[in-house]
């Protein structure tokens, strides 16, 4: 009768294995991640420009506190959490005014660069909104 006792001679196999396995998977992940990321940022800039024309059709002419263009950028920068708000661009225009019956259009901009491994690459990212002023 013969008994097996080789089980000590495969463990440099298993770390062999767990290398080739373990490497590509971290990569992977970390590349969902850095796709993921731009995605999540274009996600707000597009929630942000619907939440800004909100706050503009409320805040038309005929309101108790009109909405001017310096309003509507510090609504979009205060919600801006993990970008940095400074580089955010915000520009509203009213066509042909701010009153009511007039179309008012956000359109919020950011340049997304992301922090690996490509630091020297940006990307462009713009949504806008535009509605009707009801007050």
């Amino acid at each position: 009768m013969r008994t097996r006792r080789r089980k000590a001679g495969f463990s440099g196999q298993t770390y062999a294995e767990f290398a080739m396995i373990v490497l590509p998977a971290i990569t992977l992940i970390f590349g969902i991640i850095s796709f993921g990321m731009p995605i999540d940022t274009w996600s707000f800039l597009s929630n942000a420009a619907r939440d800004a024309v909100r706050y503009a059709i409320v805040h038309g002419s005929k309101s108790s506190s009109p909405a001017t263009t310096t309003d509507i950028q510090n609504y979009v920068r205060n919600e801006a959490h993990g970008l940095t708000p400074s580089a955010i661009t915000v520009s509203t225009s009213w066509n042909p005014n701010n009153n009511p019956g007039s179309t008012v259009k956000v359109q919020v901009s950011y340049t997304f660069r992301p922090f690996y491994p490509f630091n020297s690459v940006s990307l462009p990212l713009t949504s806008s909104a535009q509605m009707v002023i009801s007050h």
